[in-house]
């Protein structure tokens, strides 16, 4: 019987790291029909950014149950478990193993939905990114403007682009803007990987804390994601707790973590090169600046908010500029501050309930990508997913018949941490040796 005649849904969320467990354990809630009970299961994908268990606090998103699984462990326990719906938030390349994974493994029967999309804001490798998620049955896009883009990339390949469905970011919310607040604060919203460049860090840096002592009647924030040692969705060579050390700082500046929402709530300016956190604040009314210093480019991903009113330097936000956002730019990105936030999801819930209902369950899945179409690529990302060329799972691929015992878990911990002190600390220092 399907889920929307019993009123409950089982859902699964597999995610690669703590934004997307974030992105996709509340995108799976947004999804669930009007009335419907919930039970979320939640698998962590192994790997350099499996998040810990003070990021999987600090996102503060609970599941029914979670666990740390390969791919090949994550394709077992669904196909043993009755699941609705299940939620990809990886990787591109990990969205196309899952994919090709669950259609070998496909038996008689029903199976669920499948649903993929991105965290946040879609800057770089648009067509490569879109193409190894073609094939789910829903491929959301956050704004208009993406759906448009989606949607042309597909068909530009030939491809059927009907996945893909208009929603919205799912952890935009909180209570419009009220300010300015005494003392007035200002953060700005640090990214792991951009900008990855030394120099370029430690300018913004300088910028900040020469912002919080040309203003000491301020709050200066420098909003981290991570702490050393711990990994997002991208690497994080130089962390900006270690460019500050040694540094003479001044008192009104702080280096703060935590969730978002949380520190938006006495945020009288959000500062940003790119970050997502710019959309949050757009969507709750607070001030906002995009910075221009670096150069407005696609590297940095501040040219996705041109047109939006908010790019400025630090020169103008020093002599007291507040940038004004443009309606119509929010409008198309989704961030729908006009209040219409709360029927983003409508669309989708009435898909998933039309593919739930469907006669005899749903065709198999056809991603784009096949042995056919990208013979010299397809099978290269499916074995870093322990899958052979037709998806099914590579001799000696991990199985997921008991639980890791303490030696293994012993022994994986290890090897992540010494993978995180070879990015952050061993491969700088031989690049800079080879500009020598």
């Amino acid at each position: 019987m399907p889920a929307s005649a019993t009123k409950s849904l089982r859902i699964a969320v597999l995610a690669d790291s703590d934004t997307r467990w974030k992105w996709g354990a509340l995108t799976a809630r947004r999804l669930a029909p009007a009335g419907a009970g919930v039970r979320l299961d939640g698998h962590l994908l192994r790997g350099r950014a499996t998040p810990t268990a003070r990021q999987l606090g600090e996102v503060g998103v609970r599941a029914d149950s979670l666990r740390e699984v390969t791919g090949v462990e994550f394709l077992r326990a669904v196909s043993e478990e009755p699941y609705d719906l299940l939620v990809l938030a990886l990787v591109g390349g990990g969205v196309q193993a899952m994919l090709h994974g669950l259609r070998h493994g496909q038996g008689p029967g029903r199976r669920p939905v499948v649903v993929t999309g991105y965290v946040g804001v879609v800057y770089e490798k648009l067509a490569d990114g879109l193409l190894l998620r073609h094939g789910a049955d829903l491929v959301l896009a956050n704004s208009a403007h993406d759906a448009d883009r989606f949607r042309a990339v597909y068909e530009g390949v030939g491809a059927d682009a009907s996945a893909v469905t208009e929603v919205a970011l799912p952890f935009l919310g909180g209570a419009p803007y009220t300010g300015p607040y005494e003392p007035r604060t200002v953060v700005f919203a640090a990214q792991p990987s951009v900008p990855d460049r030394r120099e370029d860090r430690a300018y913004l840096l300088d910028r900040l804390i020469g912002h919080a002592r040309a203003h000491p009647e301020r709050e200066v924030l420098l909003k981290l994601r991570s702490k050393p040692g711990e990994h997002t969705t991208h690497i994080e060579e130089l962390p900006y707790q270690k460019l500050a050390q040694g540094r003479d700082l001044p008192a009104n500046f702080r280096l703060v973590y935590g969730h978002m929402g949380e520190v938006l709530d006495r945020t009288d300016l959000l500062v940003t090169v790119s970050s997502t956190a710019a959309l949050e604040a757009l969507h709750r009314r607070v001030p906002t600046a995009v910075l221009t210093d670096l150069g407005v480019r696609e590297a940095l991903g501040n040219h996705h908010f041109t047109g939006s009113g908010c790019l400025a330097s630090w020169d103008q936000l020093d002599a007291g500029h507040l940038p004004a956002p443009d309606d119509q730019w929010l409008a198309r990105q989704g961030v729908a501050a006009d209040g219409s936030y709360e029927n983003a999801f409508d669309a989708a819930r009435a898909r998933i309930t039309a593919l739930l209902a469907r006669p005899g369950g749903l065709p198999p899945l056809a991603p784009y990508y096949t042995r056919e179409t990208a013979p010299g690529y397809l099978p290269g990302i499916l074995a870093r997913h322990h899958l052979g060329p037709d998806g099914a799972p590579l001799p000696g691929a991990p199985a997921a018949d008991k639980a890791p015992g303490a030696v293994r878990q012993v022994v994986r911990r290890a090897a992540r941490g010494a993978y995180r002190h070879g990015v952050q600390r061993v491969a700088p220092v031989i690049r800079r040796m080879g500009e020598l």
